[in-house]
């Protein structure tokens, strides 16, 4: 019996070993999200030819610093974060929220973004079981979840992780591990398309652009991983979850006017129905497609 069957055959393990491992899986992703948008703008900048030179020195503007290999720092005091204050979660609680070296607040986003990626992983081991789809299916959330809280900030959905993604589902499909590789095919193209679509129509009508063509990929991805049938009760699962934080916004006395991303209820709609796929369809009398 190999380590993963092992794990998978006891319960108590498997439910450990999952949570644990969003844990840590959540401080990488944080690390994505801190360091990606800034990186990804470097070398834009870059491609273009229009680097930031320093008048006196000439020197160019250094690089951010990597996913990988840089080294965590207190962006308030520039020191190094010790390994074992790393340690997810934990390290959080030990510090009691504040830096080892200058006293400086860690923003609770860090922990937060822990959590709901252990989290997500259990909700997938919950609906999914120990399966061959669990892993694909962890990979395909926590990219979502990293989606979500770059759009949050910065009004971006990277193709770096959109379209490896969106090849996923479609290479997983090719074995018909979510759905048959026809429904994934035309459903990535029609979720785009459609998306497409809505844009330019909004365009004409308004002169104003209402989304990004970075939510055009991200509704593929979903077409991809679910097929077809499953873009339009994404799509309103999205439209409502995003009408109830326009409502928030409105009750909270904040500006509605400014731009909201829709990146993040895109993923949610997609979460809800790839999760829920069987009786969702069913609900809409598409049973025979789930």
């Amino acid at each position: 019996m190999s380590v993963l069957e092992l794990i998978g055959a006891s319960p108590v393990l498997a439910w450990s070993f999952t949570a644990v491992l969003g844990l840590v899986v959540g401080s990488f992703l944080n690390v994505v999200i801190l360091r990606l948008p800034p990186l990804l703008e470097y070398r834009w900048r870059e491609e273009f030819a229009s680097l930031e030179v320093d008048a006196a020195s000439g020197e160019t503007t250094p690089p951010p610093p990597g996913l990988v290999l840089a080294t965590s720092r207190c962006p308030a005091c520039n020191a190094p974060i010790r390994p074992w204050h790393n340690i997810p979660l934990l390290g959080y609680l030990w510090l009691r929220g504040r830096c080892a070296d200058c006293k400086a607040a860690i923003s609770p986003r860090y922990p937060l973004i822990e959590v709901l990626a252990a989290l997500l992983a259990c909700l997938a081991l919950w609906r999914m079981g120990w399966s061959p789809q669990l892993l694909p299916l962890l990979v395909l959330l926590w990219g979502l979840l990293t989606l979500s809280i770059i759009d949050l900030e910065h009004q971006l959905l990277p193709d770096v992780i959109t379209l490896p993604l969106l090849w996923l589902g479609l290479l997983l499909n090719s074995f018909g591990l979510f759905a048959p590789l026809a429904s994934s095919v035309w459903g990535a193209a029609a979720a785009w398309l459609s998306l497409w679509l809505v844009y330019q129509l909004f365009l004409l009508a308004t002169g104003k652009e209402g989304m990004g063509y970075g939510d055009f990929k991200l509704f593929a991805v979903f077409g991809a991983w679910g097929g077809w049938p499953v873009l339009v009760p994404t799509i309103l699962v999205a439209a409502l979850s995003g009408l109830l934080v326009a409502g928030v916004v409105a009750a909270t006395g904040r500006d509605a006017r400014q731009p909201m991303p829709f990146g993040p209820a895109l993923a949610l709609g997609g979460i809800v129905v790839l999760l829920w796929r069987s009786q969702i369809l069913g609900l809409l009398g598409l049973g025979g497609l789930a």
